[in-house]
């Protein structure tokens, strides 16, 4: 049976009915969001600066997401540049099957970030 990763969750968040496209399963864009959000977390963290997003690369959806499926998203630093930092993405759902609580990965991805001064050119980190 699988498990969430040791490490401390970046964000968790439950996926709601108002996050579903039309065959009822979460619309993949919330959950790319979802994991942009905690990417950019870690990246600022890091550089403790602004940052914006400037890609998205190999965005894998394993399995699909659910109403009601606890989502939690793990991020680790994979390269930091001269002004960007990528950051790889882990995603796991909790959800509830009959009395168990089954733990699935769903998504993997890296997200690029590029650290930005007050006008929004790129600054070296």
């Amino acid at each position: 049976m699988q498990q969430l990763p040791k490490e401390h969750a970046i964000l968790r968040i439950m996926a709601r009915p108002s996050d579903v496209n039309a065959q009822g399963d979460i619309f993949g864009g919330w959950l790319m969001s979802q994991v942009d959000i905690a990417g950019s977390i870690v990246a600022t963290r890091h550089i403790k600066a602004r940052v914006v997003t400037v890609a998205a690369n190999n965005f894998y959806f394993i399995r699909p997401v659910f109403v009601s499926d606890v989502v939690s998203i793990y991020g680790q630093i994979q390269k930091v540049g001269t002004s960007s930092i990528a950051i790889d993405i882990a995603v796991y759902i909790e959800r509830k099957v009959e009395d168990d609580i089954v733990v699935e990965k769903v998504a993997e991805a890296e997200f690029v970030y590029v650290k930005i001064d007050e006008l929004g050119q790129a600054k070296p980190i």
